[in-house]
C-alpha cells in the first residue's frame, strides 16, 4: 500500500530528518516534504528569539505557528493519509489536532529522550500532545514507558539505525578522500565528558582523530586541538570517515540515557569496525569481540585500539562479520519506515 505522507520536519543537508522522508518516497510513498523551522517557526536564524523559545518549550509560539500550518495546507491544497512528525518539539496538541482534523493520521518519530532531564524545558509542547498523536515511535526503552504513562494512545520502539543509501560503504575505498583517512575516529558533537574521555586516549597514545562541532568550546581544547580534524560531516564525507578509519569510536550520551545511538549501527553498515561502551544494548545487538568491540572505560578502549592497530586480520575479520550482523538486524531507514506505516494503518484505529 502506498500513501501520500505529509513529513513535518528538518530539510537541512546531512540530517536524518532529510534521510528519513528521501527513505519514505524510496518506498514509494508520495512524500511532500514541508519544513517547519523554515516555514512555521521561522526563529532558526535569530540566536536570541531561539533561545527564549527553546527554554520555554516553544510554547509561545503556538497560536503563530498553526496560522502558519493553516496556511501552508490552504496552499498546498491537497489530502494526506498521514502526517509524519519528526522530533516534534515545536508541536502543541493543537497543531497535532489541525493535522487529524484535516484527515491525516498523525505518528511522532524521536530520537531523542523528550521525557527525560537533559534538555530541560524544550520538549514542554511535545509532552503536551503525547495524547494526541495517533502513534508515537520511539528510541528508548524508558521513552515508551513514559509515553504510556503519560497517556499516549499507541506507543512502539525502534532501532535508531543507518540510511541505506547515504550511509553505504565505497565500492572503491581509493575514493575515500585522503582527509577523511585516519587511524582512529570519532564523528560526533562535544558533550559532556566526551572531551576527558578523549584526552585519556590521547595521554595513552592512542591516534585519535575528531570530527564534529563545538569541541573549541571544551575546557580540555588544548589538551584535544591536536586530534580535531574538522567540523561536523554529513552523507558521503560521513560514511567515508567511518569506512576510511581503521576503528571507529562509539560514544554515548549520558544525559539522553544513550545505550545505543545511530552510529551503533551506521559504523558496521558504512563498514567501519565498531568500538563503543559496553551497554546491554550493544551487548544484544552484537558479539563481542567478533562483530564489535566493547569497553568500560578509556583505560579499556586505549588497550583495545592499540591491540587492534598491531593486527590487521582481527580488525578486518570483526569489521566484515559487523556489517554482516547489521544487516541481518535490517534497522535501516527503510525498515524502520515499513514498520511504522504498518503500526500507523493497522486497523481499527478506536480512539
Amino acid at each position: 500500500m502506498k500513501y501520500r505522507i505529509l513529513y513535518l520536519g528538518d530539510s537541512r543537508i546531512g540530517t536524518n530528518s532529510l534521510y528519513r522522508a528521501n527513505a519514505l518516497s524510496r518506498l514509494g510513498h508520495e512524500v511532500t516534504h514541508l519544513d517547519p523551522w523554515l516555514k512555521m517557526y521561522s526563529g532558526r536564524d535569530n540566536v536570541w528569539f531561539d533561545r527564549v523559545h527553546y527554554r520555554t518549550g516553544y510554547l509561545f509560539v503556538q497560536w503563530i505557528m498553526r496560522a502558519r500550518l493553516k496556511r501552508e495546507l490552504e496552499k498546498l491544497g491537497r489530502s494526506y493519509d498521514a502526517a509524519w512528525v519528526t522530533s516534534g518539539e515545536l508541536f502543541g496538541p493543537g497543531i497535532v489536532r489541525d493535522l487529524k482534523a484535516a484527515g491525516m493520521r498523525t505518528v511522532l518519530f524521536n530520537m531523542d529522550d523528550p521525557t527525560g532531564s537533559r534538555d530541560g524545558a524544550r520538549w514542554l509542547s511535545l509532552r503536551a500532545a503525547i495524547t494526541e498523536y495517533d502513534l508515537c515511535a520511539l528510541v528508548r526503552e524508558e521513552s515508551v514507558k513514559e509515553f504510556s504513562e503519560r497517556g499516549a494512545h499507541r506507543v512502539m520502539r525502534v532501532c535508531s539505525g543507518y540510511d541505506e543509501l547515504e550511509h553505504r560503504p565505497f565500492l572503491n575505498v581509493a575514493d575515500i578522500h585522503p582527509d577523511l583517512r585516519s587511524k582512529v575516529a570519532f564523528v560526533g558533537t562535544w558533550m559532556e565528558d566526551r572531551d576527558d574521555f578523549m584526552a585519556k586516549l590521547i595521554e595513552r597514545k592512542v591516534p585519535v582523530s575528531i570530527w564534529g562541532n563545538r569541541w573549541q568550546k571544551s575546557p580540555r581544547w588544548n589538551k584535544i586541538k591536536s586530534a580535531w580534524r574538522g567540523p561536523a560531516l554529513a552523507g558521503r564525507d560521513y560514511a567515508g570517515a567511518i569506512q576510511g578509519a581503521k576503528i571507529c569510536l562509539g560514544l554515548l550520551s549520558r544525559g539522553n540515557r544513550d545505550r545505543k545511538t545511530t552510529r551503533s549501527a551506521e559504523i558496521p553498515y558504512a563498514g567501519g569496525l565498531l568500538c563503543a561502551e559496553r551497554t546491554s544494548e550493544h551487548l544484544a545487538m552484537y558479539r563481542e569481540g567478533y562483530e564489535a568491540v566493547f569497553w568500560s572505560d578509556a583505560d579499556e578502549c586505549a588497550r583495545l585500539c592499540h591491540e587492534l592497530l598491531a593486527d590487521a586480520p582481527r580488525r578486518e575479520a570483526i569489521r566484515q562479520a559487523g556489517r554482516r550482523r547489521v544487516l541481518e538486524l535490517k534497522i535501516g531507514n527503510e525498515d524502520c519506515c515499513r514498520r511504522i506505516l504498518r503500526e500507523l494503518f493497522m486497523p481499527p484505529m478506536p480512539r
